[in-house]
């Protein structure tokens, strides 16, 4: 019986040079390279300097920022000394992608473990970074887990670039000296990413986010977040939890800030889940020996079922584009190859299984330079990363809506709603063309309406949270389901005249709107997207005069709380601002609520009754 080798001397004997370890990588064998920041530089660079004498060499990672291009050698050899399998899912749009698109190998990331444990994708050499042996023989993969340790711990021979540098992150992270075949010991500095420009369009985006995340929800970001986008969104929360694909710079802030306490995750309580890291050496640094923080593997990360389990799911991530009917194209961004791509569906799904859970795509309305809309009529010339049955809400700096169980017409309008004004007019004209929308169908102001989100307020009236909020073109069917609900008495209080239909081409004005000249607030109940309309407060200017006509319609149940008086002011103050000059109302004698209301105004109000009608005028100069 052999005696068994202590590691120390183990991890002694198995030293080499990193030449050297290069030199055992035969022809025809297929390498893996340790993944994103945790690449190993150094082997990099000697196995790109052993090229030469290589033939059928298969390289295998995720998509790389290649700080050593090892896709330029096999672009040269043809593909005789090297052949690259990069594991993308995006729609390798961008022309640094384009290129090489033949490279990519599209598969979700929570499924790439079990490729390599299976054999189905044998992995002869796995080349990975580590950071030195504990007391006992154990090295951390660091901030490179994801599908790293599954590659090492399936490899036929594994060379280890031990680097001082690379901090010990815990989890299940570990490989022991035991379990290498090669170690070569090469302190450098660990790849790093900046934070990303900011963008003000990412800024509003991240303002209409924060509506949308509760306390106490666990959060996965995509690193393609602007830092001050994801402060916008998430500096004001209570208690939120982190599991998620990427750390990065802005979640370590958020837990400096108290705002990440990983408390109620509900799943993995007190500890922030990752798979890998990307950012800066401070990050770095936090991430070090840090009992808080567990990295594990990409089939456990992003794994639905795993994401699923954690109370109010929220997945935040990047689109590239969109279509009218909620299909998604994404790509690593042009300064970040190191995309959330190829884990986005699994985060997606996952959240979406959530009790209480919300997948949010994010994208800017527009290309940088404002020249094209990121949202168009159909994605045909590009690969769809999202199909559009997964999507749930969309967020642009427009403003955001929520997809999930809505028709084609109803995603088609609400598309267009968040797009730049700019494109809207041509995006109608499509959708009519391809049939999603009817020949009728117009835009009217809404067309250059731009959503004013500070009109947005939550409340909470007899236990019920209320949202009040401006009208959208989406709120088409339940403004019509709140009049056709309403009581026969308050449909002639507020049309005048008994009615018991509220077609499309009456009610117009109340969501086909520019937020100035005519505005539409409702009070809304219940979910983002399907909540129910319980009070409707509208303004139109007669600009002759430039005096807006107000009306009001509170169902019957939610009368005597409040609801109009909230509605009143909130118009009112959006009147002034917008320069308008005062507010009239008609309403009948014994509607004494709304004369009420309206006289509630801080204004001189005067009075005309013709015999039939009361006309109630107020002007925004004549304070009582």
């Amino acid at each position: 019986m052999a005696t068994p080798i202590y590691w120390a001397d183990n991890y002694v004997e198995k030293k080499r040079s990193g030449e050297k370890a290069i030199n055992l990588i035969k022809p025809g064998q297929r390498v893996f390279i340790g993944s994103s920041c945790g690449e190993p530089q150094h082997l990099v660079t000697e196995l790109a300097a052993a090229s030469q004498r290589f033939t059928d060499i298969e390289i295998v990672r995720l998509l790389s920022l290649e700080t050593t291009p090892l896709t330029l050698i096999a672009n040269r050899t043809k593909g005789q000394s090297f052949n690259i399998r990069s594991f993308y899912l995006g729609s390798a749009k961008p022309k640094s992608l384009v290129k090489n698109k033949r490279f990519i190998t599209p598969m979700n990331l929570s499924e790439i473990p079990r490729l390599f444990k299976t054999r189905r994708l044998p992995i002869n050499v796995a080349l990975i970074q580590v950071s030195p042996p504990d007391d006992f023989g154990w090295m951390s993969l660091g901030i490179s887990v994801d599908i790293t340790l599954a590659a090492a711990m399936s490899a036929d021979l594994v060379i280890v670039q031990v680097n001082s540098r690379m901090p010990r992150v815990l989890g299940r992270s570990f490989i022991h000296v035991n379990d290498v075949d090669v170690i070569v010991e090469q302190e450098e500095e660990l790849l790093t990413v900046n934070e990303l420009p900011e963008l003000e369009s990412a800024n509003f985006i991240g303002r209409l986010i924060a509506r949308l995340i509760d306390d106490g929800s666990t959060i996965q970001i995509s690193p393609g977040t602007t830092p001050q986008a994801i402060l916008l969104a998430l500096s004001d929360k209570n208690d939120l939890g982190v599991h998620t694909q990427y750390l990065c710079n802005s979640i370590m802030r958020l837990v400096s800030m108290g705002v990440i306490t990983n408390r109620i995750k509900g799943f993995n309580n007190g500890k922030l889940v990752a798979s890998s890291a990307i950012g800066t050496s401070d990050l770095y640094e936090y991430l070090d020996d840090n009992p808080s923080i567990e990295f594990y593997p990409s089939d456990y990360v992003n794994d639905p079922g795993i994401i699923s389990r954690h109370n109010k799911m929220v997945s935040m991530n990047i689109a590239m584009a969109m279509d009218l009917t909620g299909q998604v194209a994404a790509d690593a961004l042009a300064y970040n190859h190191f995309s959330g791509v190829t884990g986005m569906l699994d985060f997606i799904r996952g959240a979406s299984q959530s009790d209480e859970g919300k997948s949010i795509l994010m994208l800017t309305s527009t290309t940088v330079d404002g020249k094209k809309s990121r949202i168009v009529p159909m994605l045909s010339d590009t690969d769809i990363v999202v199909p559009r049955g997964d999507v749930k809400y969309v967020v642009t700096e427009y403003g955001a809506v929520n997809l999930f169980g809505k028709s084609l017409q109803e995603r088609a309008v609400a598309m267009i709603s968040i797009a730049h004004p700019d494109f809207r007019d041509e995006l109608l004209f499509e959708a009519k063309k391809m049939g999603l929308l009817s020949t009728e169908r117009t835009l009217s102001e809404s067309a250059y309406g731009i959503y004013p989100i500070k009109l947005e307020e939550t409340r909470e009236v007899d236990g019920n949270l209320i949202t009040i909020r401006p009208a959208k073109p989406v709120d088409e069917r339940r403004i019509q389901e709140h009049f056709y609900n309403q009581n026969k008495n308050d449909i002639y209080s507020r049309f005048f005249q008994a009615r018991s239909r509220f077609v499309r081409d009456d009610l117009e004005r109340m969501f086909q709107i520019d937020y100035i000249k005519n505005l539409t607030l409702l009070a809304v109940v219940g979910e983002f997207g399907f909540g129910k309309v319980v009070a409707v407060g509208e303004y139109l200017l007669d600009q002759a005069g430039n005096i807006a006509e107000v009306a009001f319609s509170v169902s019957r149940d939610w009368q005597g709380k409040g609801l109009g008086k909230i509605l009143m002011r909130k118009l009112c103050e959006a009147a002034r601002e917008n320069e308008i000059s005062g507010l009239t109302a008609y309403t009948m004698p014994g509607n004494q609520g709304m004369i009420k209301l309206f006289k509630s105004l801080p204004y001189n109000v005067s009075t005309i009754y013709d015999g039939e009608v009361v006309e109630l005028t107020c002007m925004f100069d004549e304070v009582k």
